[in-house]
């Protein structure tokens, strides 16, 4: 017993060496980036207008991103965006002379998978850029809302998914700032952005226009992040 008790003490500072070593290792071979995003948001749905592309309302928000290669990265943000929009704006003649306008707000919280056209490694001083796509997972706050005549009145704060799918470019600025721009559209799972459908049962007869689609919402602009954390180096060992 002595004898194995010897051995046991060698052995577990050993381990502790060795994982010490590898979270350190584990550590040091990544970089991150944290900074903001500030653009406008426009929604796509049952009023105003069908453009997919019309930034107007503010969206501001928050970005981290952990860099686990040249080519892809895990992206986690907070966005709040506030969507608004008026029948009279749409070209389209029966939404025109319906004449209904609602507002809303949505606290996004989004988590998922940055992927580089080119190489994008920090780790090098030569200049850096790339397109890139992003998609993931959204939840996403919002108001349900409903519609009494052209009045828009508020029922309840309500939770839903969305799938983002985003396409941008950045580019390095300067040594520890990345620079980007992107569009962003969301699918959402819910049809009541703006007081269309609202889930509510005892309101089923307020509902109106295509109850078969959902809605969707798009933030454009642009993102700035600070990088931190020891530069990798991506080349095989």
């Amino acid at each position: 017993m002595l004898y194995l008790h010897a051995i046991s003490k060698p052995m577990n500072r050993t381990l502790i060496i060795i994982v010490l070593m590898a979270f350190q290792n584990y550590i040091h071979a990544q970089i991150n980036e944290v900074g903001l995003f500030l653009g406008g948001s426009n929604y796509i749905g049952d009023i105003g207008p069908t453009d997919y592309l019309a930034p107007k309302d503010i969206a501001i928000g928050f970005v981290y991103k952990w860099n686990k290669s040249v080519r892809h990265s895990y992206r986690f943000s907070y966005t709040y965006g506030k969507l608004e929009s008026h029948d009279r704006n749409s070209d389209v003649p029966l939404r025109i002379e319906r004449d209904l306008a609602f507002d809303n707000t949505i606290h996004e919280f989004s988590a998922g998978l940055e992927f580089n056209f080119f190489e994008f490694d920090l780790h090098h001083l030569k200049p850096q850029y790339t397109p890139y796509i992003y998609t993931g997972l959204n939840y996403f706050a919002y108001y349900e809302k409903y519609f009494i005549g052209k009045d828009l009145k508020e029922d309840y704060r309500e939770g839903a998914i969305a799938i983002p799918m985003i396409v941008g470019f950045k580019a390095r600025l300067a040594q520890n700032f990345v620079i980007g721009i992107e569009a962003g559209a969301r699918y959402t799972f819910t049809d009541n952005l703006d007081g269309s459908n609202p889930k509510n049962e005892n309101l089923s007869e307020l509902k109106f226009g295509n109850i078969n689609s959902k809605d969707w919402y798009v933030f454009t602009g642009f993102t700035l992040t600070y990088t931190f954390g020891e530069n990798p180096c991506f080349c095989p060992r």
